[in-house]
């Protein structure tokens, strides 16, 4: 516990959760119920993708209701969709900018300067970089959408940040400062993160990619599955509140909580106190002075009956996000006539709806089209030199190889210090050369 003593000694790191953002949710509420001095103690919060608007949120301070109703405005969206994530309506970066347009007050580039880290990954050599300075509101708006953007799944030309594209900031550093032993870190997937929930699978393998440690399982095969493709919001609402059950068992091994909770929840007596061990697990012991009591159990939102009664705030903010349109033709188009009359009249609106969306993307997109055709252009120029030029030196590679095969071979010079001299004869006195005989 020595690592959380001294207020501004620790950092947050959450990281890239795509559709599951909402894990992120549970843990800020956790925190903020259970420990609320590691957020308002924290030197600075970092983010990667969705993470970093978890990183937004604890940095306003925002309602967990308000948390909840924006990280579950995209996932909503996409569910009215017919096509869901191909449905040409589908537009989360636009979606997304908008609400932090609105959202974000003037000077809260000051704030962000201060504690706000995100991470970016630079297009197209795949450098990571962690943005911490920002000159005015809409830098961090766009610095936010960068880490946010996944090609070629939001769009076909990366979005700009000081003169340079940016795209995902999960393609490079998933989890900022992961190794760092003064950085709580959170993530959805199972591994060996701080907050995160613990695996019950035997595998003993790793996959270490994106400043990142995954375990391979299937539980992390299908919680990356429902990151990519959107899940109904019961189901992300179902991981917000297991991020709220994975940080209490944080809490309560390291000893930062009073009240030991997922004892209670499992119907057992909680073991007699003790000093604990040190931490050598996941970190190798780096978290020096941190005892670890790992007689805490694992609880699961399966094994909590009434999930209302541990914490009321966030289960009436999942209800009432995760709460569908109750008018008449909202309904009719939920259920099952309503789907499959959708899906036969989609031959004939498909059409209409593409020309209408892509028309009105055209016309956001108008105000930056010269700057993002002039760098594809460049970027397209570059790319077409640097293959030329590797392609010109293999085959120049081929054709000396046989050449100096064919040439005849050629008595190495000689050095005239080492070439042998005639043999001098000398005479002797008194002798001339006379007359022939």
């Amino acid at each position: 516990m020595s690592c959380f003593q001294e207020e501004g000694s620790w950092d947050l790191s959450f990281s890239g959760a795509g559709f599951l953002g909402l894990y992120h949710v549970g843990v800020i509420h956790c925190l903020r119920e259970r420990a609320p001095r590691l957020l308002r103690g924290a030197r600075r919060v970092y983010g990667s993708s969705s993470g970093s608007l978890a990183a937004l949120c604890v940095l306003m301070d925002m309602p967990t209701e308000e948390c909840c109703a924006y990280l579950l405005s995209v996932v909503k969206q996409i569910e009215q969709l017919s096509l869901g994530t191909f449905h040409p309506a589908f537009a989360p970066i636009e979606h997304i900018k908008e609400q932090l347009q609105h959202l974000l007050p003037d000077g809260f580039h000051i704030l962000a300067s201060q504690r706000l880290g995100i991470s970016l990954t630079r297009w197209p050599d795949g450098r990571g970089f962690i943005a911490t300075d920002f000159a005015s509101r809409d830098e961090v708006i766009q610095a936010l959408i960068c880490s946010l953007y996944f090609p070629f799944y939001c769009g076909v030309i990366p979005p700009e940040f000081r003169g340079e594209r940016y795209i995902d900031g999960a393609l490079s550093n998933n989890i900022p400062f992961v190794d760092s032993p003064s950085t709580i870190t959170v993530s959805p997937f199972t591994g060996t993160v701080d907050i995160c929930p613990q695996s019950t699978s035997a595998s003993m393998l790793e996959l270490n990619a994106f400043n990142a440690s995954f375990q391979i399982s299937s539980t992390n095969l299908f919680l990356g599955f429902s990151s990519i493709v959107n899940p109904n919001p019961e189901v992300v609402a179902h991981y917000c509140r297991q991020g709220y059950l994975d940080t209490l068992r944080f809490l309560e091994r390291r000893g930062l909580t009073k009240e030991p909770v997922l004892w209670t929840l499992v119907s057992k007596e909680p073991p007699a106190p003790a000093q604990g061990t040190q931490d050598t697990g996941h970190d190798g012991g780096q978290k020096a002075g941190l005892s670890l009591n790992w007689a805490v159990p694992n609880v699961l939102v399966k094994d909590v009956p009434d999930f209302e009664q541990l914490s009321p705030e966030l289960e009436a903010a999942l209800k009432k996000t995760c709460a569908r349109d109750p008018r008449p033709w909202a309904r009719f188009r939920r259920s099952r006539p309503g789907k499959v009359l959708t899906y036969l009249l989609l031959p004939c609106t498909l059409p209409f709806e593409y020309a209408y969306f892509r028309s009105r993307r055209l016309v956001v997109w108008l105000p930056d089209m010269l700057a993002d055709l002039r760098w594809m252009q460049g970027w397209l120029r570059s790319s077409a030199l640097r293959v030329c030029s590797r392609t010109k030196d293999q085959l120049l590679g081929l054709v000396s190889l046989p050449a100096t095969c064919l040439q005849p071979e050629v008595a190495p010079p000689v050095d005239p210090a080492k070439e042998p001299r005639p043999a001098l004869h000398v005479r002797p006195e008194g002798y001339s050369a006379g007359p022939a005989p």
